[in-house]
């Protein structure tokens, strides 16, 4: 599998279309995000193949963003799954990212990673290597409707009550891509007080997460208090897409969005 993925990015280092390739590479005995430029150095190349949600699966995109702004002549390349390919999708409709300067390399992911992640498309519309794997419906969100009222609302104050601010979640987001963070003002949140202030602080997240949360789960593995975020956005998303018949990454929005998120973004 890795090999068809070096042979596409060799050829597209040596026509000189990109700059460099951003994936993944193996290196004393771990595996990271790797800028590659010579495509007689691709030594070491992976593309994370495991079984499980967090073995090697990185916010590429979020790397992306970085280069582009720092190198504003150039294109890259870059590895993408299914989730990677609508923060693609996204980060373009927001004016983030210029079509122009992203070649992306898909990768189709092994049924297990699919079914770990409960991703409904495990796979982008073009691909390199790999199979296309079943989607699989996530079942987290169905479980806490099922519940009464009352019953859900304690259950989500009990779990923001273990949450310490480390902003993880927003750290590895591909989708957090402003320049100064509401979050992090000190007038909202009051870094490195305990208990913190909640439920404020998710509540506010998951509303700057309408019309922009891909349903990647990074936030969910990054949570070291495992708080179930990814059962919060997706609710998010279920319900931009009752209201707009809109899924980021999965289609153009039906209805004029108005949501903070939606619809026109800003130029950075």
């Amino acid at each position: 599998m890795v090999e068809k993925i070096k042979a596409r990015v060799q050829e597209l280092l040596t026509s000189g279309k990109i700059k460099g390739f951003l994936g993944l590479r193996e290196r004393y005995g771990h595996v990271g995000p790797y800028l590659f430029t010579d495509p007689n150095d691709l030594d070491g190349m992976s593309v994370g193949d495991g079984a499980k949600p967090g073995d090697t699966r990185y916010s590429l995109n979020k790397q992306l963003i970085r280069l582009v702004r720092s190198y504003q002549d150039d294109a890259f390349g870059v590895l993408v799954r299914g989730c990677d390919e609508r923060g693609l999708k996204t980060l373009i409709a927001s004016n983030q990212l210029d079509p122009a300067r992203v070649v992306p390399v898909g990768l189709a992911c092994p049924q297990e990673l699919a079914d770990a992640c409960e991703c409904m498309k495990p796979y982008p519309d073009e691909y390199v290597a790999g199979e296309p794997a079943e989607g699989r419906p996530f079942a987290g969100v169905a479980q806490i409707e099922a519940m009464a009222m009352e019953e859900r609302f304690k259950v989500w104050l009990a779990e923001f009550s273990k949450c310490v601010k480390c902003y993880g979640c927003r750290d590895v987001c591909p989708m957090c891509y402003c320049k100064e963070c509401t979050l992090g003002g000190k007038d909202f949140v009051n870094v490195g007080t305990l208990p913190p202030q909640n439920p404020i602080f998710h509540i506010t997240r998951a509303l700057h997460m309408a019309g922009r949360c891909i349903d990647c789960g990074l936030c969910n593995e990054a949570c070291p208090a495992d708080i179930p975020l990814r059962t919060l956005y997706k609710k998010i998303a279920d319900l931009v897409d009752q209201e707009y018949q809109y899924r980021p990454g999965y289609g153009e929005p039906k209805a004029s969005l108005t949501i903070h998120g939606l619809g026109d973004a800003p130029q950075h």
